[in-house]
């Protein structure tokens, strides 16, 4: 049983950060009022993002010579930098444009995905592979460097210190972001911009300014997701149309937590272990019985929403304005 834990936790772990970073950045952009669904765009984004960074750094710099800073921090600069762009396009199109949320969200994931394989594409060709990747190990390296004593204590360095700085700062910006919501002036207004932007508004509380600003930075911790993905997970290796549908659990994980970033902790390893479970459940050849064990995740994603929605508590429900484009005019 040990041994299977010590296998699986990591495994679900590494499966769920990207999914926190998706589901904390969509958090606090729906406490704005804004519904992105343009997540698993952003997500995408990022991802590219960082590895264009990554790869002309490492293609300019000899794997010998290379800086571990520098080999972090251009990757990450460049996913925020990629991902803080997607969240003012989306700003600009609903908030000063005050285009449809929801028709918004899914263009900004189409062009997300169109962007990240144009783009991955190009890479693959300038590196002349053979293979439709591209392999940043040396850059991959340092982000999923771990504790050097972690593998000198055990089974609890396997399971809670076996993993890069990036699932940390995952679960540093959830505990934060939970704080902020709770627990803060600026959360305070930033809850009553998504419940009621008129009254925000005569309050004084500038609600362009914080929708634009918290939507911009739920991308910008969307798109580290994406990142993580690439740089850690999956070894550095971009490849076209690889991250699946991760983008669209993170969208269903914000329901499952009923919208607090702290509980998005546990319930994204959760998901990670659905996401995964099927790997250790024996089904032979029979490949249907697997698939069905595929829909775990959104199987739990639609009982917590019909639970939710015959509870009917005020503090279980979404923003009392999201997705509805604010008018001043009839304030």
């Amino acid at each position: 049983m040990l041994d299977f834990l010590i296998s699986f936790i990591p495994r679900a772990v590494m499966q769920g950060i990207p999914l926190l970073y998706g589901s904390t950045g969509e958090i606090i952009t729906e406490k704005s009022g804004n519904l992105n669904l343009g997540i698993p765009g952003v997500m995408y984004v990022g991802a590219i993002s960082g590895v264009i960074g990554a790869f002309f750094y490492e293609t300019s710099v000899p794997a010998s010579a290379m800086n571990a800073w520098m080999a972090i921090l251009i990757p990450l600069f460049s996913s925020l930098l990629g991902s803080l762009l997607m969240g003012l396009l989306y700003c600009f199109l609903t908030v000063t444009l005050r285009a449809n949320q929801n028709v918004t969200g899914l263009a900004l994931t189409t062009f997300g995905v169109g962007f990240g394989n144009f783009f991955g594409g190009s890479l693959i060709k300038l590196t002349g592979s053979e293979v439709p990747s591209i392999a940043l190990s040396a850059t991959s390296r340092y982000f999923k460097a771990s504790l050097p004593f972690a593998n000198q204590l055990g089974w609890f360095g396997e399971i809670f210190l076996s993993y890069g700085f990036l699932a940390y700062l995952a679960i540093v910006l959830a505990i934060l972001m939970s704080y902020m919501l709770k627990r803060t002036r600026t959360g305070l207004h930033l809850r009553s911009v998504g419940e009621s932007p008129a009254t925000a508004d005569a309050a004084g509380i500038n609600v362009v300014r914080y929708k634009y600003l918290f939507t911009c930075l739920g991308s910008m911790v969307a798109g580290l997701g994406g990142l993580y993905y690439v740089m850690d997970y999956a070894n550095g290796v971009w490849s076209n149309n690889a991250f699946g549908d991760r983008g669209w659990l993170a969208i269903a994980l914000v329901i499952f937590t009923i919208w607090r970033p702290n509980v998005s902790i546990l319930a994204s390893i959760l998901f990670g272990g659905l996401y995964i479970l099927y790997l250790y459940i024996p089904t032979g050849t029979q490949l249907a019985v697997k698939e069905l064990y595929k829909m775990l995740p959104y199987v739990v994603t639609l009982l917590v929403l019909i639970m939710v929605s015959l509870r009917k508590r005020r503090e279980d429900q979404p923003p009392a304005s999201l997705g509805l484009p604010y008018f001043r005019e009839d304030r």
